[in-house]
């Protein structure tokens, strides 16, 4: 069996991969985020710094809960954002939200509990399917929101 340890280590390495491969297809396929795509990044790198700090920690007793709780919990609200943009795809065209400020502009003019309201909105840059392998990349990001908060949950939970 895998060291808690080593499942940090992975946590942090999956995620780190997918930031790259997030920078790769905006600067090299020319996929431009929207704020919701942003926002979930946001998420990806705070789970993928819970595995880090907790792979360099190698913390014992309580801690040991902490550091996956709190990926569960990063990971969970990064879910929520990618369903929301799923949802936002779904819609039909005359439904979708009119395109709204850039994000930079979101989070300098508005307070947070604002810009957080205005980033779950999400508007019409969000409704815009772009397809890797033939699923969204909405769906992709969900799915590996879900697989982190199940390999978190399975540090939660893990007798040692």
């Amino acid at each position: 069996m895998f060291s808690s340890r080593n499942l940090h280590w992975a946590i942090f390495l999956y995620v780190t991969a997918l930031i790259l491969f997030a920078v790769y297809s905006e600067h090299v396929m020319e996929m431009i985020p929207c704020s919701l795509c942003i926002t979930q990044r946001f998420f990806f790198i705070l789970v993928g710094v819970m595995g880090l700090i907790a792979a360099l920690h190698n913390p014992k007793a309580w801690a040991r809960k902490l550091y996956p709780s709190l990926g569960f919990l990063f990971a969970l609200i990064g879910a929520a954002f990618a369903a929301r943009q799923l949802w936002l795809q779904s819609l039909p065209e005359d439904q979708v939200p009119a395109c709204g400020p850039g994000l930079s502009y979101i989070l300098e003019a508005f307070p947070p509990v604002e810009a957080l309201k205005l980033l779950l909105k999400g508007d019409g840059n969000c409704a815009h399917v772009d397809l890797i392998l033939g699923l969204s990349y909405a769906l992709w990001s969900l799915l590996a929101f879900v697989f982190l908060c199940l390999m978190n949950l399975f540090l939660v939970f893990r007798k040692q």
